[in-house]
């Protein structure tokens, strides 16, 4: 048969079916499947019975499954183990029932015991189609069934492109849905470890049917560029489902090694909710290729898995850690103990419980409460044991030296927070067993037992999981190793899209001044001071607190089906206090049913009394993650807390007022993309941010993330250079308190050449000040962190870095800025005005990323800008008032034509081809200023702040000027309007649309 002469379904039907042969599954007819496969216990009768008949005589006797009594006995025990415990379990453990408990699945394959092999052979793998499964229906029919000894594993319904009707893997997913009915035997929960959807370009898999509530997740490769769907091959572009994942071994693998019933208890109605985990073709990948790359090179690697937010992260690390357990190399184990590190406590429960649901031998499993439960666990040889990072501080001096010889395998959540600095110092110490000190040792040979602490152990392996790698995590473990894209995640459905829906607002600040005299301040340090005082005066978190309740209940509160729920991001925990009770006061001025929580860390002072999480929500701090589930809870407002690893998927909406950069950017915006049943969009209202600095956050790691530039070692010797330039120390004070320290003296010995060195920073002019400080603190920075990596230690920078840790929190802050505080008696908020920006879908570039470290290297102070109160104020308030324009769509169409016409005036031409920029804009200011008489008919309006408004002349001038120099290479060529940046429009009270 050949593809002029099948139907196209068919042909891919004929397609995985010979594929399976040719790797030893037996092909059941349709025909000859009618009369074995029994419809009522969904399972085909014919092979299992001569598998157990074959491979354990003894008790196919015993249970005297000859006879038709026998067998029907012995069918309700196994359906009963199948309903209460699902296929995989009985798979993996067999059943146990009188008289004698019986094998299902021979998968043992241990090379010490070659036996094992010859009983894995004896497995029976088959494959029919067109199963026609159902007593009550007896016309249905299943595309594909895979069974192994006789039990039912995985089905498959299948679609082709090439057909007439062109349908594809999404119309399969309709079929599951709709005409596969969940009360079907062979469609029961945890009846069949997975149920396929596929074309020949896609494939989608769930682990239960639901009728049309059912849930589908990607099983793709991904494509070339990072996106979705399968990269173009040699055959199908789906054939690495039936190639590699129907492999004997790949299901031996997923069935003993991957699958498992994740158990949680339901605080409402106290019931167990069940869900079968089978792994999404990335997870399974990169515990695949990890685990194989341990076994080939042995201990000391470290990998870096870049894999997005929402991809299932910590189901990964349980089946990592799981499988680095059993991880074999010349028959021996490689790793003694696998621990799992996370950076949030909620993160590590998480991963704990997933441990606990996978592993069937509690005994292998434990927790780490505290640091003392960590070096038991250690030193015992408990297999897998998770902690947080804030524990391995504690456990340099008390287990290290207890840990050599021992191989470890060591699982980060979350990189770039739990191994940074000190903390990788840390870990490496404990882990390697190189930090010993004895009473013969002089000052050279604690030097180097340090540099060996400090660095990467050879006894350990490292895998760090993040989302988001910065520079110095890949410095650190190296580049990507494994890749599960954003972008990937967000084109197959996934994740959803956080940046699709994106409103930005903007604040308008009216303040006056309540004192007659008028002091000198810092500009800009006293602009910033204002702003963050205006916005902590009650009418405007009020007003933001409405716009945001509002929002909610007119567009929000219906969303999910009514369960969606809301996050409310702010600047600091007294903020977070306030947007609480403003919140919980309109929600009770509008009668309605919903409540607001609260979370932050420690207590607070308000109002004169001192507040915990606790005290104003009314229960337990560790209970609020659960309470916000209930129905009445719909926001949340948080201070620096459940903004990384918290996954409530009921999130919807998020309110920013907090100024969000980079990683964190993307971490806390991240926590709205978890998909759920009926979510299908998210929502962001940012009145802290602009749309470009966020696009500019997610884009790094958007797709991979690469390093352009590394950590360069030599700039600690050229920053080594430039502080001992500055004498405030001498090599020989150095050597002597370096001495001391590892002979432990007391204070009264070191203290004095401290006093010394602080007394000479004293005497340096402040810019010396502010060089030799930073100077001192990025040493330390950067030290911490390439005492970890690098192959080779250096005796000179440890010493250095003692002292300096020793030294730096005896200098003196180079500038005091208190004299600031005064300004805020001298001020008050005069008027608020809260302006809607652009509702927008922020779109990312289809490139990887790129991210560079930060070379060590000193500081040099900025030279105040000294302006009095009144130019401050006024100041502040063109920037953050507004201008009632009468005309203001006129206004703003003229002001962004004006970098057009102004470019095309040929004395600008002639200006940016032959002179500086200083003489250009000598040049510029002339035009501009034709330019403005020349539409004073049109808009006499802006002629008039032009040439009266000098705040407003500045900024246009300014705006203007900086549009052109920016485009001037190709200005000759765009004939279009330029676009000036939203913000500065509503600055002087302009939209941008």
């Amino acid at each position: 048969m050949g593809i002029r002469t099948e139907k196209a379904e068919s042909a891919l039907e004929n397609q995985i079916i010979e594929y399976l042969q040719t790797i030893g599954y037996e092909y059941v007819r349709p025909s000859e499947m009618k009369l074995s496969y029994n419809k009522k216990y969904a399972l085909d009768e014919e092979r299992l019975f001569k598998f157990i008949k074959s491979t354990q005589p003894l008790a196919y006797n015993n249970h005297r499954l000859e006879s038709k009594e026998g067998r029907q006995k012995f069918l309700n025990n196994l359906n009963s183990a199948l309903i209460r415990d699902g296929v995989a379990h009985v798979l993996k453990e067999g059943v146990k029932m009188y008289p004698t408990g019986v094998i299902f699945f021979y998968h043992a394959l241990d090379k010490k015991r070659p036996s094992s092999f010859d009983e894995f052979n004896s497995n029976i793998f088959s494959v029919t189609n067109q199963l026609t499964y159902s007593e009550a229906n007896p016309g249905l029919e299943l595309d594909i069934c895979v069974f192994i000894n006789g039990l039912p594993i995985i089905t498959m319904e299948l679609k082709s492109r090439m057909s007439s009707t062109e349908w594809t893997y999404k119309d399969a997913e309709e079929q599951y849905k709709n005409d596969r009915d969940p009360r079907e035997p062979l469609f029961f929960f945890k009846r069949c470890i997975a149920h396929f959807a596929l074309d020949e370009n896609y494939v989608s898999f769930t682990t239960k049917l639901n009728g049309t509530e059912t849930f589908f997740m990607p099983f793709n490769k991904g494509s070339k560029d990072g996106g979705s769907g399968n990269p173009v091959g040699s055959g199908t572009m789906t054939d690495y489902l039936w190639k590699d994942f129907l492999s004997k071994e790949t299901l031996r693998s997923l069935i003993t090694q991957f699958v498992y019933i994740e158990r949680s208890k339901d605080k409402k109605n106290k019931r167990i909710k069940e869900t079968l985990i089978f792994p999404r073709f990335h997870q399974y990948r990169v515990v695949t290729r990890l685990v194989d790359d341990v076994e080939k090179n042995g201990v000391g690697g470290r990998y870096l898995i870049q894999h997005s937010a929402g991809s299932g992260k910590s189901n990964s690390i349980t089946w990592l850690a799981y499988r680095l357990v059993e991880a074999e190399r010349e028959y021996k184990n490689i790793f003694d103990s696998v621990i799992v590190v996370t950076d949030r406590k909620n993160l590590d429960k998480q991963i704990s419980n997933n441990i606990r649901n996978f592993i069937s031998v509690s005994s292998n499993f434990a927790h780490s409460e505290s640091s003392k439960d960590l070096e038991k666990l250690l030193i015992d040889g408990k297999k897998i044991i998770t902690t947080t990072v804030q524990k391995f501080p504690y456990i340099i001096e008390t287990i290290g030296n207890k840990m050599k010889g021992k191989n470890f395998a060591i699982i980060i959540d979350e990189a770039h927070s739990s191994q940074s600095g000190k903390a990788a110092a840390s870990l490496s110490t404990a882990i390697s067993g190189q930090y010993k000190i004895t009473d013969d040792m002089d000052s050279e040979d604690y030097i180097n037992a340090i540099i060996e602490a400090r660095r990467m152990p050879e006894n350990a392996s490292y895998f760090a999981f993040t989302a988001t790698p910065k520079a110095k995590t890949i410095e650190m473990f190296g580049s990507v190793f494994d890749l599960y894209s954003m972008k990937q995640a967000i084109e197959e459905g996934f994740i959803l899209d956080v940046l699709k829906n994106y409103t930005t607002y903007e604040n308008y600040y009216k303040v006056y001044k309540t004192v007659e005299n008028n002091p000198l301040f810092e500009s800009k340090k006293a602009a910033r001071k204002i702003r963050n005082y205006v916005e902590g005066q009650e009418f405007p978190i009020r007003r933001k607190a409405e716009e945001m309740v509002n929002h909610f209940l007119q567009n929000s509160a219906s969303k999910i089906n009514g369960k969606a729920k809301a996050m409310v991001v702010t600047s600091s925990i007294l903020r977070a206090i306030e947007y609480y009770f403003a919140i919980k006061d309109i929600l009770e001025s509008k009668k309605s049913p919903y409540k607001a929580l609260v979370a932050f860390s420690g207590e607070k002072e308000y109002k004169g009394k001192k507040v915990t999480e606790t005290i104003l929500n009314g229960f337990s701090d560790k209970e609020t993650p659960d309470v916000f589930k209930n129905d009445e809870y719909k926001f949340l407002i948080v201070a620096d807390k459940y903004q990384t690893g918290y996954d409530e998927p009921l999130l919807h909406t998020m309110y920013v007022d907090k100024i969000l950069n980079d990683v964190k950017a993307v971490q806390t915006l991240s926590r709205l993309n978890r998909r759920c049943e009926n979510k299908i969009d998210t929502c962001v209202l940012d009145f802290a941010n602009k749309a470009e600095d966020i696009k500019n956050s997610f884009q790094p790691f958007y797709k991979e993330t690469k390093l352009m530039e590394g950590t360069d070692p030599n700039r600690l010797y050229e920053l080594l250079a430039e502080l001992d330039y500055l004498y405030v120390y001498e090599e020989d004070e150095v050597d002597r308190v370096i001495d001391m320290f590892f002979a432990n003296k007391s204070r009264e010995f070191i203290d004095p050449i401290m006093d010394i060195c602080v007394e000479r920073y004293k005497d340096l002019d402040e810019e010396k000040q502010v060089e030799f400080k930073s100077g001192v603190k990025s040493f330390i920075r950067t030290y911490n962190f390439l005492s970890a990596i690098l192959p080779i230690g250096q005796v000179e920078w440890t010493k250095k870095s003692i002292f300096f840790e020793l030294l730096v929190h005896r200098l003196p802050t180079p500038r005091d800025d208190s004299g600031l505080n005064e300004i805020l008696e001298s001020v008050d908020l005069e008027s608020y005005r809260l302006a809607k920006q652009d509702e927008l879908s922020i779109v990312l570039e289809n490139k990887d990323g790129e991210t560079s470290t930060k070379q060590p290297g000193t500081a040099r102070p900025f030279e105040p800008e000294m302006e009095s109160l009144d130019v401050i104020i006024a100041n502040f308030n063109d920037i953050f008032g507004n201008i009632d324009w009468n005309d203001k769509d006129n206004v703003a169409r003229q002001i962004k034509e004006l970098p057009e016409m102004v470019a095309k005036d040929e004395r600008i031409k002639n200006a940016i081809k032959n002179s500086d920029k200083e003489n250009i804009k000598i040049e510029y200011e002339n035009v501009l200023a034709d330019v403005i008489r020349s539409i004073m008919k049109d808009n006499m309006e802006l002629f008039l702040q032009f040439t009266s408004n000098f705040q407003f002349k500045k900024w246009l001038s300014d705006s203007v000027f900086n549009e052109i120099m920016k485009k001037q290479k190709s200005f000759e060529e765009k004939e279009n309007s330029f676009e000036l940046a939203a913000e500065d429009d509503q600055n002087f009270g302009l939209d941008s649309n």
